[in-house]
């Protein structure tokens, strides 16, 4: 039973670690390996983040002074705004939540507290600090876990007492022996078939949910972890194979070693100064000049953001969150509104402003060839599981770009998101009969592409349906 490779965790500051080689043109470099043009808002991201590494180096109240330069982008649907937000958090290790700001507003439905956003954060936060910690720890969580694998397999002999002390025979230096040559068997993946019963503890309690409603989340929360303090830890006995019992000791062995309280203080000290919010469909909370009913409670949700925005302490479970230097992205299509119709506060809290543009036929050709997860080279990988080597030809990938583009022009304009409905139609038969097929080399030609596609392009009517 081979273990799994151990990965090197964070324990420093992410931003403060990286930020040394985390330059604005090493950011922008890094976000072109997946996102196609859009340059305006990659840089305005890459200084937005070094801003933050440049603060972090100030010291005393001049650290406290400066605020981060929130982002508002400005884009139609599809072009890469959620893409470079979630890129940029990935580069850098940083916490990263997506909101939308229209979930706040729905007519008729009791939206969650805007101060959730921030909570969420933190969870989130929280849960990648306790995983970098129990990383840490693997390599003795992995010993620990063998140990008690090797107990289920080879239970200790009983001990036999001689007067008032115990003595060690015979048997129990024979067990030693044995427990030693199971340990090797064990580690050669001698018992990866063999079954073991292990306990597992029990972590829902579903009659919390039938107290609670969807507006209630933060609320429910707070009652789980309330139930869960008094109550008892429930546990089952579970039987699995060696290997996957094995993972499952692991990880509860890793977790009794995390310093809990560490986690925390960890969790809130990076939530607050790594921390990534990206709020969407922003333009959806505008009021427009002349609007009754529904555009009051949206620039009501303006109101109730901008205090988060511009800095605010927000208290969760895990203690008080000041929101000062959370990086805010914004983002929003604005087709039917524009920037000024955001109440003058809330635009003057994000000072960067840039706009995406539309994609292109000659922007499609490049998302699908050039990217690391360019969609071309997913499908490719995916077949590749059946034996399948399938290829692309440069015509095809050209009619390909230049069908999206045309559906995009007739219908709603879905950006780069038309590309993976129209691919998926393109392979849908190959997909279905991959693992069936005889020829295993498949090649993608304009010909093969108009084939499967031409009539529902030719039809407008068909291909808002079907693409």
């Amino acid at each position: 039973m081979t273990p799994p490779t151990t990965v090197e965790p964070v324990w420093e500051t992410p931003t403060r670690k990286n930020g040394d080689r985390l330059t604005p043109k090493t950011i922008v470099e890094k976000l072109d390996r997946f996102i196609v043009g859009q340059n305006p808002a990659k840089r305005a991201v890459a200084i937005a983040l070094r801003n933050r590494w440049r603060r972090q180096r100030l010291e005393g109240k001049m650290r406290e002074e400066v605020a981060p330069k929130n982002i508002l982008m400005i884009g139609p649907t599809g072009v890469g705004k959620t893409e470079i937000a979630r890129r940029l958090a990935k580069i850098s290790d940083s916490p990263f939540i997506k909101v939308e700001a229209s979930k706040y507003t729905e007519v008729g439905y009791v939206g969650r507290d805007v101060e959730s956003m921030v909570r969420d954060l933190v969870e989130l936060t929280k849960n990648m600090v306790k995983e970098e910690m129990e990383i840490e720890y693997r390599d003795q969580a992995r010993a620990l876990a063998e140990d008690r694998i090797l107990d289920l397999l080879v239970p200790a002999p009983p001990v036999h007492s001689s007067g008032g002390g115990e003595t060690r025979g015979s048997e129990e230096t024979h067990f030693d022996s044995t427990r030693e040559k199971f340990r090797r068997m064990l580690k050669e993946g001698k018992f990866d078939e063999r079954m073991v019963e292990i306990e597992v503890q029990e972590k829902s309690m579903p009659m919390v949910e039938v107290i609670t409603g969807n507006s209630m989340d933060d609320m429910d929360g707070n009652i789980k972890d309330m139930l869960g303090a008094l109550m008892p830890q429930k546990k089952k006995r579970k039987k699995l194979k060696v290997p996957d019992a094995y993972k499952v000791v692991v990880r509860e062995e890793a977790a009794k070693l995390v310093d809990q309280e560490k986690v925390v203080q960890e969790a809130l000290d990076r939530a607050q100064n790594n921390g990534i919010i990206f709020i969407d469909e922003v333009d959806k909370i505008t009021a427009r000049q002349g609007m009754q009913g529904p555009d009051v409670s949206r620039e009501g949700v303006q109101r109730d953001l901008l205090p988060i925005v511009e800095g605010s302490s927000v208290n969760t479970k895990y203690g008080i969150v000041k929101t000062d230097h959370i990086l805010f992205i914004a983002a929003g299509a604005f087709h039917s509104a524009k920037p000024s119709d955001l109440i003058p506060e809330f635009q003057g809290r994000f000072p960067i402003r840039v706009e995406l543009v539309s994609l292109t036929k000659e922007d499609f050709v490049r998302i699908l060839k050039e990217p690391d997860n360019a969609l071309i080279k997913q499908y490719m990988a995916l077949l590749k599981t059946e034996d399948i080597d399938l290829t692309f030809t440069d015509d095809a990938i050209d009619e390909i770009a230049g069908m999206s583009a045309t559906v995009n022009q007739r219908t709603e304009n879905i950006g780069a998101r038309r590309l993976h409905t129209i691919t998926e139609k393109i392979l849908e038969e190959i997909s279905f009969d991959a693992p069936h097929l005889e020829n295993k080399t498949i090649e993608i030609d304009a010909a093969y592409v108009q084939e499967k596609l031409n009539d529902i392009v030719r039809n407008e009517d068909l291909s808002r349906y079907i693409l």
